[in-house]
């Protein structure tokens, strides 16, 4: 939803238009027991996640978990009814959302209140099938190389990176030489061929990684000191915005879009493991996929060879492309072409 948009939406459904009930009904009838004030804060704060699109820090909406609405000719549960209203007109069911672990209900099976923030919810990426045109790897990058074997290819279509990392270390020492087992992932950034700035250690469960988010609080892209003159760098470094959100969860690693336009992301986990070929997947503003599977990622190390064991392996890295894709239908074959890409490498400890 637009900002102009949104201002819209909260009108129509504040009024109670197209069959929306109106706001204050939806929350003073269903928390009959909460205290008239208590719902306009609940309100004010709802009204600040709409207009600020998901980027400001908002309280949870909570309301009965039972308490269903009437959208049209349809019931839908409160949260999937504000999402309808406010994100995802087309949404149909709860199924098709996943919770963010900044929400009071993550994780929580069967509460008596549930939080109905339609910015604490993403929805879920469904990956394609048939794959569409953007790309397909060969399994075979996923292999050690013989002739580095104690580096971990950053970019692995131009053969690793040549940019070292603060201190003088390659990437594969910072992550390895350190003893230093606390993180459970690094990042990169990249414009094009050009790695900027440091290495960014995450040590937190949860990661924003932004050029301009109100109230951020992360790995800032905005803050690096860049020299790329590229205008096709510098467009597409306006439009990473409020940019994505990299979670470590008990499934894998989760990746929720925040920003205002497409992202792409290729991870050796996200297809098939009999497969041969690595798609390059797609991810819509609003969106959450998860990137990254540490058993599956283990099960692909370990396949009748016995020096996977022992050296670095590039399944642990998935890219991330801003805005432009890349591959063997767009004019970027490799993402080392794109204008602005991340890097997420992942310590492959057994503690992970």
């Amino acid at each position: 939803v637009s900002p102009s948009s949104a201002g819209s939406c909260w009108q129509n459904a504040n009024r109670g238009i197209c069959g929306v009930p109106r706001m204050p009904e939806i929350i003073m009838t269903s928390s009959t027991r909460h205290r008239h004030s208590h719902s306009e804060r609940q309100l004010e704060g709802l009204l600040h996640a709409v207009e600020s699109r998901g980027g400001a820090r908002t309280p949870c909406l909570l309301l009965p978990a039972k308490a269903d609405s009437r959208l049209g000719q349809h019931w839908y549960p409160l949260p999937v009814l504000l999402c309808k209203v406010f994100r995802w007109p087309d949404l149909r069911h709860s199924a098709e959302v996943k919770r963010l672990c900044c929400c009071e209900s993550y994780g929580k099976a069967h509460p008596e209140l549930v939080c109905c923030n339609p910015h604490h919810l993403s929805r879920l990426c469904e990956l394609e099938s048939p794959p569409p045109p953007y790309s397909r790897y060969p399994m075979d990058f996923l292999k050690p190389t013989a002739d580095c074997p104690d580096s971990v290819p950053s970019s692995t279509e131009t053969g690793g990176t040549n940019c070292l990392a603060p201190g003088g270390l390659s990437d594969s020492q910072v992550l390895q030489d350190s003893g230093d087992r606390s993180h459970w992932c690094v990042v990169a950034y990249w414009e094009e061929k050009m790695r900027v700035g440091r290495l960014y250690s995450v040590q937190e469960p949860s990661l924003d990684i932004f050029y301009d988010l109100p109230q951020g609080n992360g790995f800032c892209l905005g803050h690096l000191n860049s020299d790329n003159k590229s205008q096709l760098v510098q467009k597409v470094r306006s439009k990473i915005g409020y940019g994505i959100q990299l979670t470590k969860e008990v499934d894998g690693v989760w990746v929720y879009n925040r920003s205002s336009y497409p992202i792409f992301i290729k991870s050796a986990t996200l297809d098939n493991p009999d497969s041969r070929m690595l798609l390059v997947h797609k991810v819509f503003p609003g969106f959450s996929i998860k990137a990254f599977d540490y058993e599956k990622a283990y099960s692909l190390q370990r396949p009748n060879d016995h020096e996977f064991m022992q050296q670095p392996w590039t399944g642990f890295t998935v890219q991330i492309s801003f805005v432009k894709g890349w591959g063997q239908c767009y004019t970027r074959q490799f993402i080392s072409s794109c204008p602005c890409w991340l890097e997420v490498i992942f310590n492959n400890g057994v503690d992970s």
